[in-house]
């Protein structure tokens, strides 16, 4: 079936079989070869074990029940009694372990998975959606566990199953062995067929899935807008069609995989009519006891089932194949913004001063990178990057977001930012953060350059509050400290109190200790931002960074956060990114940027002397706010 794929299919599958990955995947085993030894030696146990009790009859055809000795046929029957429960030890202790690596392995991928996505910068995350990390570290992960608990290992059930059942047909009667095996050419095809024919619909399943799954995330996401503008008829409409194509999809699968058992079970009984006439012809003849018959028709429906298995297991390898070189793409990914391999540290004292030089900074391609490559093609840098730093003259020019910024801020200093809407405010602070790598210029904090400092320590000296509040889930007090133990509950309460919070906290039902909701659904959008605001208080940082602070908090609490910040600000080296020019009136100075430059500098006052930007942005918003 031919269709086209588009931006939701990254489940696009390589080889079936890929030994460069198999081997990757088998490291993951080596801390636990003992147990793996263990689960091989009981499988071929429980093989071997198996493929006695069809012998144990032919003895008990050929030998007791001719001689009539009931004590050799009480011996028979307790040796196969002994054998079923040994085979049921084996089987069950064998589940144990390989169920016991399966979820070790799972338990390991997961945590390097999340330590990368930890590391990643910025610029990975906007270019890879949240829903497909999130498939990396749950359905993906689980597909592999899949592979080691019931694949990888069980496999070997399967081809010792096969080993000492062909083995012993043989050795009973070579002629009736090759006379069942007749019909294994026609297993063969039957299998190549409907494996072609399985993959071709997994394929399917997967992009129907990914289709249905980033519809869902949308409309719920945005089902304020779905409700304002009545879409629910029109957009149950379109998922009606999405999950019937994913239906579609599966039931084409059962069909193959309905189609292919009973072929199997054909074939089986194919073999069984074999033995029946060729044995049972032998038989007559006297080539061929009937002890040997009846052990051959037992062999054969056993030799068959294995068969089956190794059928399903190769889909799953299909799938933990397709899985494992996702996963080991993100695992192979280097952050584009690290530690340098020798750092330096703060100077003892140190004033928080900051300052920019001619720095050059843009985002480059910001087309969304398909994991499996094939997007929109650009010029890279040695890490893979879309490389912004294109000479001046060639025929793709960068989209310069930040152009020649060079300022300094002073130790103690307030220093306001302000700009229209695009003039790279919050990307000035994204640099001073380095989530993102300046492409010209440099950045210094306290005199040294921040790519020589450990990200942690910059970031530890900087207390942000962003206009996009985020809160976790947990409480009041784990969302000021973020679960930090060098910040006890008496320095949570002098954060809480210093920006106006403890009014509202001490009104909810358990006070700090209550439970936030997803992204801190109990609180207002106000409320929130005093929390960031108490957070980044709370860590005492040596430079505050604001960006939009107060934009979503009525005026009474704008008041009282301007209040206690300024009581907090002083000593300490503040950078306040505002687009309410009311916010940044008492700055020491402020910065007026216009698509990317520096246009104007000073304070309030001196600004509104002149008659620059400044002046008109204040005379808009003024007479906005007037009308």
């Amino acid at each position: 079936m031919s269709q086209e794929h588009d931006g939701y299919e990254d489940e696009v599958l390589g080889k079936a079989y890929d030994s460069r990955l198999m081997a990757r995947l088998l490291q993951y085993l080596r801390p636990y070869a003992l147990q793996v030894a263990g689960a091989v030696v009981l499988l071929l146990l429980a093989s071997l074990a198996a493929v006695i009790g069809p012998y144990l009859t032919m003895i008990a055809l050929d030998e007791a029940i001719p001689a009539n000795d009931g004590r050799q046929l009480a011996l028979l029957a307790i040796v196969y009694l002994a054998i079923t429960v040994l085979v049921f030890v084996f089987q069950y202790v064998q589940a144990l372990v390989t169920t016991w690596l399966g979820q070790r392995v799972m338990y390991d991928l997961r945590t390097q998975i999340f330590r990368k996505l930890q590391e990643l910068d910025l610029r990975f995350y906007d270019r890879n959606p949240v829903g497909r990390l999130m498939t990396r570290i749950t359905s993906d992960v689980e597909t592999l566990n899949e592979l080691f608990s019931s694949g990888l290992v069980t496999v070997f059930g399967d081809l010792f199953m096969l080993f000492f059942i062909v083995a012993a047909m043989l050795q009973m009667d070579a002629d009736l062995a090759l006379v069942t095996f007749s019909v294994l050419p026609f297993v063969a095809w039957a299998a190549f067929v409907f494996r072609s024919r399985i993959r071709s619909a997994y394929r399917d399943i997967r992009y129907r899935l990914a289709r249905m799954n980033a519809f869902l995330q949308e409309r719920f996401t945005g089902i304020r807008v779905v409700q304002l503008f009545n879409r629910e008829d029109a957009d149950l409409g379109r998922f009606k069609e999405l999950n019937n194509d994913y239906l579609d999809a599966h039931l084409r699968s059962i069909t193959y995989y309905a189609l292919f058992f009973p072929i199997i079970q054909q074939l089986t009984s194919v073999a069984l009519a074999l033995i029946i006439w060729y044995g049972g012809s032998a038989m007559i003849q006297g080539a061929v006891t009937i002890g040997v018959l009846a052990a051959f028709l037992d062999y054969a429906r056993r030799f068959f089932r294995p068969i089956q298995d190794l059928s399903e297991k190769y889909n799953l390898l299909q799938g933990a194949m397709a899985s494992s070189e996702r996963i080991f793409r993100l695992l192979d990914r280097e952050p584009a913004i690290q530690d340098a391999a020798v750092t330096r540290r703060f100077p003892k004292g140190a004033t928080g001063e900051i300052r920019f030089e001619n720095v050059w900074f843009a985002y480059g391609n910001r087309e969304v990178e398909a994991e499996g490559g094939g997007g929109v093609e650009s010029r890279r840098d040695a890490d893979g990057q879309p490389d912004a730093e294109v000479p001046p003259g060639s025929e793709a020019q960068p989209d310069w977001v930040i152009r020649d910024l060079s300022f300094t801020v002073a130790p103690g200093e307030k220093l306001a930012i302000v700009g229209h809407t695009g003039a790279g405010k919050t990307t000035v602070i994204n640099l001073l953060m380095r989530f993102y790598e300046a492409q010209r210029g440099r950045i210094l904090v306290d005199g040294i350059p921040i790519e020589q400092l450990r990200m942690q320590d910059l970031r530890a000296r900087i207390g942000l509050v962003l206009q996009d509040i985020f809160l976790f889930s947990k409480s009041v007090d784990y969302n000021v400290r973020l679960g930090s133990g060098d910040i006890g509950a008496a320095r949570v309460a002098d954060a809480l109190e210093a920006v106006g919070a403890t009014p509202f906290v001490e009104r909810l039902p358990d006070g700090s200790a209550q439970e936030l909701g997803e992204r801190g659904a109990r609180l207002s959008v106000g409320e929130r931002q005093l929390l960031s605001f108490a957070r980044a208080l709370a860590f005492d940082p040596g430079i505050l960074v604001l960006d939009e602070a107060t934009s979503s908090v009525d005026s009474e609490i704008e008041a009282r956060i301007e209040e206690a910040t300024d009581r907090l600000m002083r000593g300490r080296t503040s950078l306040v990114i505002a687009h309410r020019l009311s916010t940044v009136q008492g700055a020491d100075r402020i910065l007026v940027m216009h698509h990317g430059r520096l246009v104007e500098e000073g304070s309030h006052e001196e600004l509104l002397a002149r008659d620059g930007l400044y002046r008109q942005l204040h005379e808009l918003q003024f007479a906005v706010a007037a009308a």
